[in-house]
């Protein structure tokens, strides 16, 4: 079974599916966390993203394993205490513009989930990488809302201001990608998060599951 959840940032994507998965006792796939992780190690090596065609050859090269604790381990190393640095955030959606950088992520998702139970959050998991999953949702919110729950978890350095107009640009470049681009599917579950508690939400998907 694939339960597919998309939606812009900040909606609580990662939390309910986290949750989701453990009340369903399948496995939580965090798809950003693959490309945050490439884009960790692309700004580690000082490459510009803008070469494509560098960076893709230098993404194929890195060895990154998923734990069933949702850890990534980049080259033997666990680094998923810096997927939300400033810098990654800064850059990761410009990586993951990259199609084929795109390609090898999907590929890797696509294989875990060939022997996996799995629920999946991103921002193009119902229409390109499993257009086919069983159940599917898209988390929304304003940005004011998405804004704040960010400032709240205290990992980012930026004023709440700050904060609100890189969710904007993210959005913006997310919804213009050539590929992978963020969109609604034409079947899946629509719910604006903003002013429902994280149990509520899991609450209206695990009645629609069931």
């Amino acid at each position: 079974m694939i339960i597919a959840i998309d939606g812009p940032a900040g909606t609580g994507k990662s939390t309910i599916a986290g949750i989701l998965a453990e009340k369903l006792n399948i496995t939580f796939l965090n798809s950003g966390g693959f490309y945050r992780t490439l884009t960790l190690a692309v700004l580690n090596e000082g490459i510009d993203y803008k070469d494509e065609e560098k960076t893709l050859e230098f993404c194929k090269k890195q060895k990154i394993e998923y734990t069933k604790e949702s850890h990534f381990i980049l080259n033997g190393t666990d680094v998923t205490s810096h997927l939300h640095d400033d810098r990654v955030t800064a850059n990761v959606s410009q990586l993951s513009a990259n199609v084929e950088v795109r390609h090898l992520v999907n590929d890797l998702m696509r294989e875990i989930t060939k022997s996996l139970s799995i629920v999946c959050e991103g921002r193009d998991m119902t229409t390109v990488v499993f257009p086919n999953a069983e159940y599917k949702v898209y988390l929304d919110a304003s940005s004011e809302v998405r804004a704040k729950r960010r400032f709240d978890q205290g990992v980012s350095d930026m004023t709440l201001e700050e904060i609100k107009a890189a969710i904007e640009k993210r959005d913006e470049m997310d919804k213009n990608k050539k590929e992978g681009s963020l969109k609604i599917a034409s079947d899946a579950l629509y719910i604006d998060t903003s002013n429902l508690t994280i149990d509520k939400v899991c609450e209206i998907i695990l009645k629609q599951i069931s």
